[in-house]
Formats: structure tokens, sequence, C-alpha cells
């Protein structure tokens, strides 16, 4: 199982971002995605999942309005990241774990395969 994050970058506060997980070595519509950032010093936290079966989409309260799951008819999840601003800047990560009864996880425990990150920076 392999997941491999990429698009992250530095970006000027206002700017938009597209980061893709790209997946492989297992059944990708079995499973869910969900994407987490840690900044330095805290804990790594989930914003947005989405089950890849049916591409339901679930978000958390920092990431509504601002960024956007979605996943290609391939291998791929893409999270595009708008209005960036500087306490977007974190290292993001893609996740891959089992739906949970018709829903996705934004916890972690949820996931059982991980990607190695993304680092975004957002300057003001």
């Amino acid at each position: 199982v392999q997941l491999v994050e990429s698009g992250g970058g530095l970006v000027q506060t206002g700017g938009s971002l597209r980061l893709s997980c790209e997946a492989s070595g297992f059944t990708f519509d079995d499973y869910t995605i969900g994407w987490f950032r840690q900044a330095p010093g805290e804990e790594r936290v989930g914003f947005s999942c989405i089950i890849n079966s049916n591409r339901k989409t679930f978000y958390s309260g920092a990431a509504e309005g601002r960024f956007t799951i979605s996943r290609d008819n391939g291998n791929t999840v893409y999270l595009d990241m708008n209005n960036l601003k500087p306490e977007d800047t974190a290292v993001y990560y893609c996740a891959a774990g089992p739906p949970l009864g018709g829903v996705c996880s934004l916890y972690y425990f949820g996931y059982s395969h991980w990607g190695k990150g993304t680092q975004v920076t957002v300057s003001s």
C-alpha cells in the first residue's frame, strides 16, 4: 500500500493550491481517503475525507467553504485549497481507511495507511 502526496509549496495569503494523493496497492473503491494537517508543535488534525465508492465528502469547520476534496476516475484524490491563510501552514497528509457505517473519519485512528506528507507554507 502506498500513498503519495504532491502539490504543496509556498503561496501568498489568499492564494490557492491543489494537493494530490495518489494511491496504489489496494482496491481504491473499498477505502476512504482523509486529509490531515500538522503544524509545528501541534497535533495532526483531520479536516476532510471522501468515501471513494460513492464520492460522498465530509469536512470539518476549518475546511468548509475554502477546501474541496474530490477524486478522479483512477486512484487519485485531490484537495483544492482556496483563500489560503498563514494559519493553514502545515504538513498535509493523506490517509486511507475503511468506511465507517457510510461515513468517513476525520480522526487519525480511522486510518491504517498514511502518506509521507507535503509541506504547505502560506506567507503573510
